[in-house]
């Protein structure tokens, strides 16, 4: 008997060991596979990749494609290291700026689908609808408000190249202090482009791509499952401690329980069952979900370490625009007290009807990140 629970300490020690190992593990692998993507794309299009996305030249389909990307991963992590991944490439930043305002948008299906959980007890779907669709409406404000101002000035753009050469020294981020991810991604890059140099060129390039792109994915769900289980407990215990604390705090806890799990879908989904049981308001929330947008740029902003050469600053531009785009939309929206209250009306408005009909919430799901993108992308092409 003793011997039993002495040995349960050591077994959970060892287990917490393996899980933090292998997340590092998979942090490289991201790493990893950002590099290939570039690689790949600079394959298969012979350093003509400029053509090869003459399509994203539409802004709005660039939102889309960010949206329904996001909403059918339901990872923005994922999808904003995949674009990393493409300016790497060739893909041009401007291009790339829209389909990050996307990503911000599809990520918010996670929480909607979550709040279906309560959708037998009507006032606790009510609440739980609305701490879900509270996070969707702010992200549609500021689509509305910055990508508008972005097509006209470009200043997400020219903000974020200001800081990148700031911080890669008006160079390629290799120069600086990063440069110790070169060197550890660069072998494994190298070696499965070797490993494919007998395909035809453009296949090969297209084949490291999909590779890429599938080992983001893999890596972005291991590390975010394994974080979840590694820190949950902890983050709900700041949620908790966070929340009355004042709307900064609620921001700053949101974006740092966020980093944590690198995951705002994770993060933000923690709420909408606390909020639906009618242990915290929407309005309580409304500070953590902003500052979950904010901490979600980690995983961006990591992924553009492992680009070098050239395309450097670009990677490291981009990632920072989805860092400068959610931060100025949360001063923004959340500092102008007339805008403050848009997203809590419209998601309590919203919530009252679906309570009363639940296939309107079924229908807002379908219509908001796939009917609406869908008739959008029909619309662009003729």
């Amino acid at each position: 008997m003793d011997a039993t629970n002495t040995s349960l300490p050591l077994d959970t020690g060892r287990s917490q060991w393996g899980r933090w190992i292998t997340i590092v593990g998979m942090i490289y692998l991201l790493l990893v596979a950002v590099g290939m993507i570039g690689t790949g794309f600079k394959w298969s299009t012979a350093g003509e990749a400029k053509e090869l996305f003459a399509f994203a030249a539409n802004p709005f389909l660039g939102l889309i494609i960010g949206t329904v990307a996001t909403a059918l991963i339901q990872s923005s992590s994922t999808v904003t290291s995949i674009i990393v991944g493409l300016v790497a490439g060739g893909l041009p930043v401007e291009s790339a700026i829209p389909m990050i305002m996307g990503a911000n948008i599809g990520t918010t299906i996670t929480n909607t689908i979550v709040s279906l959980g309560h959708i037998r007890k009507v006032e606790e779907f009510k609440r739980a609808f609305a701490a879900a669709t509270i996070h969707d409406f702010f992200n549609l404000m500021a689509v509305i408000i910055f990508l508008p101002l972005e097509l006209m000035f470009g200043f997400l753009e020219k903000i974020s190249g200001f800081m990148a050469s700031l911080l890669a020294g008006g160079d390629s981020m290799s120069i600086k202090g990063m440069n110790f991810i070169k060197p550890l991604v660069k072998p494994v890059t190298s070696s499965v482009k070797g490993s494919l140099d007998s395909l035809p060129e453009p296949v090969g390039g297209i084949v490291m791509i999909l590779l890429g792109v599938a080992l983001i994915i893999v890596s972005v769900a291991v590390v975010g499952k394994l974080l979840k289980k590694a820190l949950v407990g902890r983050a709900k215990e700041m949620l908790h401690n966070a929340i009355g604390r004042g709307p900064f705090t609620g921001i700053v806890s949101g974006s740092f329980v966020t980093v944590l799990v690198q995951s705002s879908s994770t993060t933000t989904s923690l709420m909408v069952p606390l909020v639906g049981s009618g242990v915290l308001k929407v309005r309580d929330i409304y500070p953590f979900t902003l500052g979950a947008n904010i901490g979600t740029c980690i995983t961006a902003l990591l992924a553009a370490t492992a680009v070098s050469g050239d395309a450097a600053i670009f990677a490291l531009q981009i990632a920072l625009v989805h860092l400068t785009y959610n931060v100025l939309a949360v001063c923004l929206i959340f500092g102008v007290p007339m805008l403050r209250n848009i997203p809590l009306t419209l998601a309590d408005k919203l919530s009252d009807v679906a309570a009363e009909r639940k296939s309107i919430a079924l229908g807002y799901v379908v219509t908001v990140f796939f009917l609406v993108p869908g008739a959008l992308i029909f619309v662009s092409q003729i």
